[in-house]
Parts: structure tokens; sequence; C-alpha cells
């Protein structure tokens, strides 16, 4: 019996017994999405600076100064936390499926390692060498490198995995991503070492999260990529069901699980290059957010892939907010905040594993 089919006792206590399996889905749906509705709340009002709601459609210099403050600095950073909040829990999701683990996370891939790669790199090297691409580029130079190296990393991993016929087996998928994340962390040990103060504080805010960067290009640009990788996921719930049972399970059920395999890892570096691209590594979203969604609702990936969407987000931008408020006027890193919710959430989850 695998880890997921381990936790299936548990959430028939969630919600009322009452209820049937699919009216439980819709009830926990509505009421994760009025949790993302309050964060988004929360996430507009809180910070170094408090704006209360009477102060968002009001008069005066005091309500236009609120406003500015709203639309080009809180809701792009709101909305972005969502969005990557989102994709990193609709991956790590996916994966758990994929694998048929809850404690698989989007970094197992080596994709977001990658993309971290890439963007150490760069800072270190255009400041080095006057890197004229990166130089025209400007701010959008890193984020474009984080995401083309997620893919490219993701793509490595696939391809270092397949045997002979050109099957991937998970268990040389899981191997070969935890390799390519040494080898990763090994090369940016090496970029940090030759870095320069004002470079290893760049280099800080890639490595622990921050959506301090964070305005209306780079919402604009990465609602389409995680749309597009939101809706195949999607659309592999099915499929990804009967994976949950067994890739020989799956199969006689009429599942090409070698295209749901290559669906689910170009989607999943798709997310994860949009979501860390603009605001860096946020651990633990991807691991706890579908773990939860499942322990509150159900198993069946037609409702896991939403819930976890919606309380990933939440727990993004509540995590910001808590970043905003900790240490004003300063911040912390957001991957901090998390980390601190997601390492104890981690030890439990692998302590009833153990149990199961």
């Amino acid at each position: 019996m695998s880890l997921m089919q381990a936790e299936s006792p548990a959430n028939e206590t969630a919600l009322p017994e009452w209820l049937s399996p699919r009216q439980r889905e819709q009830w926990m749906l509505v009421a994760l999405a009025g949790l993302l509705f309050a964060a988004l709340m929360a996430g507009l009002m809180l910070g170094g600076l408090r704006i209360p709601p009477s102060a968002w459609f009001g008069a005066g210099e005091d309500s236009a100064f609120y406003s500015g403050i709203l639309v080009n600095i809180r809701l792009p950073r709101v909305l972005l936390g969502g969005l990557v909040g989102a994709g990193l829990a609709l991956s790590g999701a996916s994966l758990q499926a994929l694998f048929r683990n809850p404690l698989a996370d989007p970094g197992l891939t080596g994709a977001a390692s990658g993309g971290i790669l890439a963007v150490v790199a760069g800072i270190v090297l255009i400041d080095m060498w006057g890197g004229a691409i990166g130089h025209r580029l400007g701010p959008y130079a890193l984020p474009l490198a984080a995401a083309l190296s997620c893919c490219l990393t993701t793509l490595v991993t696939y391809v270092l995995a397949r045997d002979r016929d050109g099957h991937v087996d998970i268990a040389n998928l899981l191997l070969a991503g935890v390799g390519i994340n040494a080898l990763a962390m090994a090369v940016i040990g090496l970029f940090v070492s030759i870095a320069d103060d004002a470079q290893l504080r760049s280099i800080q805010f890639w490595m622990m999260g921050s959506l301090a960067g964070a305005n209306w290009v780079a919402v604009a640009a990465t609602l389409p990529i995680l749309a597009i990788a939101a809706l195949t996921l999607s659309r592999q719930a099915r499929a990804l069901d009967a994976f949950t049972l067994g890739e020989g399970e799956a199969f006689l059920a009429g599942v090409d699980t070698l295209h749901l395999k290559r669906i689910v890892i170009g989607a999943t570096a798709l997310a994860i290059g949009a979501s860390v691209a603009f605001t860096g590594l946020v651990g633990f979203i991807g691991l706890l957010a579908p773990h939860c969604a499942r322990l509150l609702g159900g198993q069946r990936y037609r409702y896991v892939l939403p819930a976890s969407a919606l309380l990933g987000a939440a727990l993004v931008i509540l995590a910001d907010a808590v970043a905003r408020m900790a240490i004003s006027p300063a911040e912390l890193p957001i991957g901090v905040v998390t980390s601190l919710i997601g390492a104890p959430a981690f030890i439990a989850i692998l302590r009833r594993a153990q149990r199961g």
C-alpha cells in the first residue's frame, strides 16, 4: 500500500458523516475560496502601513495616497503571491500523484534548483563580465533565465531517467532529480563563494524568496503560463486518480502512463518556472497545501487540484503579510515564514506516514 492510500481513513472525519464525498468536496472548495478571499483582503490591508477598507474608495489626499499604494504596490504583490502559491501547490499535488507519495514536492525533479542556479550564475557573471544580453533585457533577464532553466533542468532529469526503450521509471526519475539537485546546489555554492557583498544580497533574495519585486508586468507574465499549466493538469485528474493506485493498475485502467508522465512533468516544469521566475524559492507550499487539501476534503484529483491551488494561494498571501509585519519597516524573506510553518508540518506528515 502506498503512502497516498494510507491517508484515506483520516479524510472520512474531515467533515460531517451525513455529507456525501462529493458534497464534502464542494463545501470544502467553497470554504477554501472564502479563505482565499479573506487572505486577499488581509494582504491588501496589512503591512508596514495598514490601510483600512474605509480608505480604499474615499476622497481626499489620504485616500489618493492609499489608493496609489493599493494599486501600484499591494494589489500586484498580492495577486503575484496568489499565483505563485497556486502554481506551487498544483505542481506539488500532481507530483505527489506521480510519485504516489504525499512527501513529494516541486523540488524533486530538480526544476526549482535549476532555476535558482541560472539566477545565481546570472547575478555573478553579468556583473563580472558585463553580459550585453543581460543588460539589454534589464530587470527581466533573471526571471527569464530562471524560467528557461527550470524547463531545461526538468528535461535533463527526464532524459536521464529514461531506459533504453524510452520508458521512464518513477524511481529512476526520483534518483535523477536528487542527482540534479545535488549538482545544482554544488554549483550554486561555487558562485556564492566568489560573489561580492552586493551580489550576495541579491542571491539571498532568490534563495529565500520574496514578493518585494512584484509588479503588474510580473503578474501579466506569470498568469498565462500558470493558466496553461493548470488547465493541462486539470484535464489529467482522472488519470492521476488511477495512477495513485499504481502504474500497473493505471495502465490496466486504460491510462497511457508514459503520456501522463510527460504531461505532468512538462506542466509542472512550466508552473515551477513561472513561480520561481519573479519570487525565488518559496518552500513547503507544494508539500503542505496538497496534503492539507486531501485531509480536509478527499482524495479525488478533480477536487485535490483546485483545493490545493486555493489553499496554496491563500498560504502564500498570508505568509507574505506576516513577512511584511514581523520586523517592520524591514521585511522577512517569505521563504523563512513558509519554512517555519512547513517544516513542522513536514515532520508531522512524515511521522503520520511512518505510522500509516
